[in-house]
């Protein structure tokens, strides 16, 4: 058998420390090791000092001296349980000794008990703040100490806050301020930062001249660690008008005027700014500083290095210039420093910068000048584009101010500032919507500027804000609406994007319609007039017909109408016919390759050379000068208007040989024209305009009513002469007992074969009915200025409505009657006039 061998005991594994065994002979190590995190030590240690405590006075004093206090107030809330038994029982121990240790002790024990919630409710609840109080009074400086920062850390709630006021803590809290000791004036200082936002507790330091305390401090260069805390407390009562008075009259605002002016230190600044800015909310306070010349201090802020002071400067301004001589103040000075601050590479001064801007140029064309003229626009432009919303807001109600001068709003409408309005107007913040909005409204004020929001796409998020739940952003979408609409092109385009729709729908709301609502959809439907007539069947007599007006008949609510250019592009049907008044003879663009078929030029188109803009001024203009002068230059047509080459292709020449093959001729010579039309047009440009079919017939009816109706001076003779020219370029007088028998229908059939499409020119029918003719008069009456409506009936009715004055009253002297409203006989006795409500106007409208 082998020896046997003797196991080896195995070495500890290296990352365990070897157990150390200490012997300890002094308190002060014994003190140290209170801080231990081992639980074992802990609990010997505290068994140690209890016995060293124990031994006498001495030892008791030497422990205090040594800090134990602290640590083992911390031990108290410890989760052993004979580390928390072992740390009270030394405390019963040391609460022996005299009264300053026992105050010092327990006043440390109470501040770090109200740092946490649980705490202060317990000091509170049981009457804590009133010892601690007295104590304030107390010739220890550490008692002093440990009572304020445990007050400090209970006035944090309002109900302390109450009851601090009650005990008239502030006198012996203002005494604190002559320590000697800077961390107790530091503590009194913050806890009077903290009160002083209640009155009483302002009131009560104004009493007991803690102003005079707070200034003294400031004048103290070595005290200057103390200065920011002093501001705060000052900031809160310069709210107080009678303490804004009391520093007033006793030099003091100077003083702090003068020392936030030439302080070096940012944070001093910065705090000397929002002390203004607290108080200034005040009216009278404002009064005060505008006095005291406080706009010069802020304009000296806004030249500071310090973001945090520029910031809290231009809040100040904001707030000041709510006074109408700080607002004149910063005209001269104070702008131009704003603008430069627009710049800055911090988005929180822009903003601020902003905000000053954005009140001192609201309602003061002067200051909207002198932030243009300190180049102030193409900035503001930029943060339009900000990631803050508050920028974008301050950008663009500054914008907004300053467009509301026609220079300034052109300066801005050359910074491609529609383009810039994209971002705003797809927002999620309601408060950029609504200036965003807001600014459309302002900068939206003529063809060119609306052109330029359609084609950045700028309509579309403008018709979804008309449905948003907040009240200022619908009431500034629909301004903005309202403005767009100005003109017929930019009206049917929002009706297509949905924009009537959705204002019917608010305005059925009480809650949600508002005046700028019901004012867009009116604006809607009265530039865009024939979907006005198709939904209401009524125009007055201030609904002036333009070229471009079709009549589709009555459509129901919610029913879109079809584009002029989609009705004319379609194949003839059994619908009704479209009717359609166009008087521009100036523009003759040459048939479109693909529609060779189409007899007048439907669905032509010309090079895009002829802008938008240019067709629009053409449109308003043509008013009264197409009249005067000849209607066709290259055609020769008798002034009765009805010989057209399409009224004889429809009659007399109907069906000969003769005439089919001059129709043949004139085919292939269209044919050869149309094979050119590329050349002469543009045709493959793919950028084109399309133009409503031209109607010659209309324009001669224009031309000789002009002249020979409009320089009658008499308004009744003028209507009745109006209205036998259009019965008789509409077939004549008809009988109530042939009305049957006027072949009508045939006639609009044969037109809309002739044109292969619906929409029929209202010159080239020769055979109309009521609301042919009712169509006609109106049209022709806006030209040369005869104010009437047109009224659509039922069963293919409508008619005109005239008011004039009673012949017999004219030269009375007094207040003369309303005018009388007639209506004018186009049909059986065309000329004649008769009252609206009498027994002839409602056979005529009705039967």
């Amino acid at each position: 058998m082998g020896k046997k061998i003797k196991k080896e005991a195995e070495p500890p594994p290296k990352d365990v420390f070897d157990p150390l065994t200490i012997e300890s002979k002094k308190a002060a190590t014994v003190v140290l090791m209170l801080n231990s995190p081992e639980e074992e030590i802990l609990a010997k240690a505290c068994e140690a000092i209890y016995r060293f405590a124990l031994k006498g006075e001495e030892n008791k004093a030497t422990l205090l001296e040594l800090g134990a206090v602290e640590p083992l107030t911390k031990l108290l809330t410890h989760e052993d349980k004979i580390v928390r038994r072992n740390a009270t029982m030394i405390f019963g121990i040391l609460a022996s000794n005299k009264e300053v240790v026992i105050h010092e002790f327990a006043s440390l024990c109470l501040a770090n008990m109200s740092a946490e919630y649980t705490g202060k409710v317990q000091i509170f609840e049981h009457g804590g703040l009133e010892p601690l109080i007295r104590l304030l009074a107390s010739p220890d400086p550490d008692v002093k100490k440990n009572s304020i920062e445990c007050i400090y850390n209970l006035v944090q709630d309002f109900q302390c806050r109450a009851t601090l006021q009650e005990l008239n803590a502030v006198p012996p809290i203002l005494d604190l301020l002559k320590s000697e000791y800077p961390i107790i004036q530091l503590l009194a200082l913050k806890t009077l930062g903290v009160i002083t936002n209640d009155k009483e507790a302002r009131a009560m330091l104004r009493d007991n001249q803690g102003m005079d305390h707070l200034i003294k401090i400031l004048e103290t260069k070595e005290l200057n660690d103390l200065h920011i805390e002093a501001l705060s407390v000052i900031a809160n009562c310069l709210e107080d008008m009678d303490t804004l008075v009391l520093i007033q009259q006793t030099g003091g605002l100077k003083k702090l005027l003068s020392f936030a002016e030439n302080s070096t230190i940012p944070d001093i600044q910065k705090n000397a700014a929002k002390a203004i800015t607290k108080a200034a909310y005040d009216p009278e306070n404002r009064k005060l500083f505008h006095e005291q010349e406080v706009e010069k201090c802020l304009v000296a802020l806004l030249g500071s290095e310090n973001d945090g002071t520029k910031i809290a400067a231009s809040q100040a301004i904001s707030v000041m210039c709510e006074n109408s001589g700080s607002k004149e103040f910063f005209n001269n000075q104070g702008i131009p420093q704003l603008i430069q601050s627009l710049r800055s590479d911090s988005e929180e001064v822009r903003e601020a910068a902003a905000l000053a801007l954005a009140n001192l140029t609201t309602c003061n064309t002067a200051n909207a000048n002198a932030a243009a003229e300190a180049d102030g626009i193409d900035p503001l432009i930029n943060m339009l584009s900000s990631k803050r919303d508050g920028a974008i807001s301050n950008a663009a109600t500054v914008l907004a101010n300053m467009a509301m001068q026609e220079p300034l709003r052109v300066s801005i409408q050359n910074h491609d500032v529609m383009h810039a309005l994209i971002s705003p107007l797809h927002s999620a913040n309601t408060n950029v919507q609504s200036k965003a909005a807001l600014m459309v409204a302002a900068t939206a004020c003529d063809v060119e500027a609306r052109t330029e929001l359609r084609n950045s796409g700028g309509l579309e998020p403008l018709v979804e804000l008309l449905r948003s739940k907040n009240a200022e952003v619908r009431r500034h979408a629909s301004w903005a609406v309202m403005v767009c609409a100005n003109d017929e092109l930019m009206a049917v385009e929002l009706c297509r994007l949905g924009a009537l729709d959705i204002l019917e729908e608010v305005n059925l709301s009480v809650s949600r319609k508002n005046k700028f609502s019901e004012a867009a959809y009116n604006k809607l439907l009265n530039n865009y007039l024939s979907l006005k007539y198709s939904l209401t069947g009524y125009l007055s007599s201030s609904n002036i017909i333009s070229d471009g007006f079709y009549d589709y008949g009555q459509i129901n609510p919610g029913t879109k109408l079809l584009p002029l250019k989609d009705l004319c592009l379609q194949e003839p049907s059994d619908l009704r016919a479209v009717l359609l008044v166009n008087s521009k003879s100036d523009v003759s663009p040459p048939p479109s390759m693909e529609d060779k078929s189409s007899d007048i030029g439907y669905g032509r188109s010309i090079s895009s050379s002829s802008s938008l803009r240019r067709a629009s001024k053409e449109k308003t203009n043509f008013h009264f000068s197409t009249g005067f002068g000849s209607p066709t230059e290259d055609k020769s047509e008798p002034t009765s208007g009805r010989n057209t080459a399409l009224s004889k292709s429809t009659t007399k020449e109907k069906g000969s040989r003769k005439g089919r093959g001059k129709r043949e001729e004139e085919k292939v010579k269209e044919e050869e024209e149309v094979a050119t039309a590329p050349k002469l047009a543009g045709e493959g440009s793919p950028d084109k305009e399309w133009y409503p079919p031209s109607d010659p017939d209309f324009c001669v009816y224009v031309y000789e009513v002009t002249k020979s109706i409009f320089p009658i001076t008499n308004i009744k003779e003028q209507i009745e002469a109006l209205a036998k020219y259009v019965a008789e370029k509409m077939g004549g007088k008809v009988s109530k007992e042939k009305l049957h028998d006027f072949s009508w229908e045939l006639h609009i059939s044969e037109l809309k074969f002739q044109l292969k499409s619906n929409v029929i020119p209202i010159g080239l029918i020769k055979k109309g009915i009521f609301y042919h003719r009712a169509l006609l008069f109106k049209a022709l009456a806006d030209k040369i200025g005869i104010g009437c409506s047109l009224v659509r009936g039922e069963y293919g009715r409508a008619w005109n409505e005239v008011k004039l004055m009673n012949e017999s009253r004219k030269g009375l002297i007094g207040a003369l009657p309303p005018p009388e409203v007639y209506i004018v006989d186009l049909m059986f006795h065309p000329g004649g006039l008769m009252k609206l409500r009498s027994k002839e106007a409602d056979l005529y409208r009705y039967l």
